[in-house]
């Protein structure tokens, strides 16, 4: 089976955070595996989905849908003793994973956790928190933390799931950082309207997954390398990340499906490695 190594991990990944620490009219941005991503600028650091465990290795191994790892894992969340705020877009384990979360928040003793509101019940269950902890949002609703913005972008995983108050369960953001516009879509398919959606906020990154949908899987699915890319040319993204490949093996696929596309499209676009970073 093939193992994808991180580039940077551990002490040599945690060197770098700190010595672009200092640069601060930029940026930056590093790829922890899957949709999680680190934001730092002007001295905050923020966490997007970040899923740092093997919880759902343990979960599901001897079943009929293992969860076999196929990547390194870059950090052990308990080091990260600098987050500001964490993003979760939805309740799966992947995006929300109490083995990844209870140690931020018992390191990070002033940290905001931002989530759609539709989940409050669940995520205050699932880290241990109260009700009160997390900060939600829902679609066309934004809010400031930090100098921070965050806007509430509805996603398909597999439908537009709605609660009884009518509140997106599963969504995206749009994190205006540093004079910085990113959106980062969680995990969803194309719906009709969505680059209508996106396009006045002149997006200057786009972090999109391309695991495609495939129901033999028996997991929900997410927009193919083709169908990122359309969304990133319609949207005019400056920039594109692909994401959600690379870490369980029966549910990735090869980026250079993506690289391929994105070439064809002439999108601009960027492929990270675990532990990889760029700067804005």
């Amino acid at each position: 089976m093939r193992w994808v190594k991180a580039k940077y991990k551990d002490e040599d990944f945690l060197s770098r955070v700190n010595t672009l620490s200092v640069l601060r009219d930029a940026v930056h941005i590093w790829w922890l595996g899957q949709s999680g991503y680190l934001l730092q600028w002007n001295g905050i650091h923020v966490l997007i989905d970040p899923y740092l465990s093997d919880s759902l290795t343990k979960k599901y191994a001897g079943t009929n849908k293992p969860h076999e790892r196929i990547s390194e894992q870059v950090i052990d969340p308990s080091r990260l003793d600098f987050i500001d705020i964490v993003t979760s877009s939805h309740n799966h384990t992947d995006h929300l994973d109490g083995e990844t979360l209870i140690p931020i928040i018992a390191v990070n003793s002033a940290v905001k956790l931002v989530i759609p509101e539709a989940n409050r019940e669940f995520v205050s269950e699932r880290i241990k928190m109260p009700l009160s902890f997390p900060e939600g949002l829902n679609e066309n609703e934004s809010i400031n933390i930090n100098g921070i913005k965050f806007h509430g972008i509805p996603a398909a995983h597999n439908e537009l799931e709605r609660d009884e108050n009518g509140r997106c369960r599963f969504m995206g953001y749009v994190i205006e950082i540093g004079g910085k516009k990113i959106y980062h879509s969680g995990d969803t398919l194309l719906f009709p309207g969505m680059e209508d959606i996106l396009r006045p906020f002149n997006v200057d990154l786009a972090i999109l997954p391309i695991n495609g949908n495939d129901p033999s899987r028996g997991v929900a699915g997410n927009l193919n390398a083709s169908e990122a890319v359309w969304l990133a040319k319609q949207i005019k993204a400056k920039l594109t990340i692909p994401c959600h490949y690379d870490l369980f093996s029966f549910n990735t696929v090869d980026v250079s499906v993506f690289i391929e596309e994105a070439k064809k499209m002439k999108i601009p676009f960027k492929v990270l490695e675990p532990g990889e970073g760029l700067s804005l």
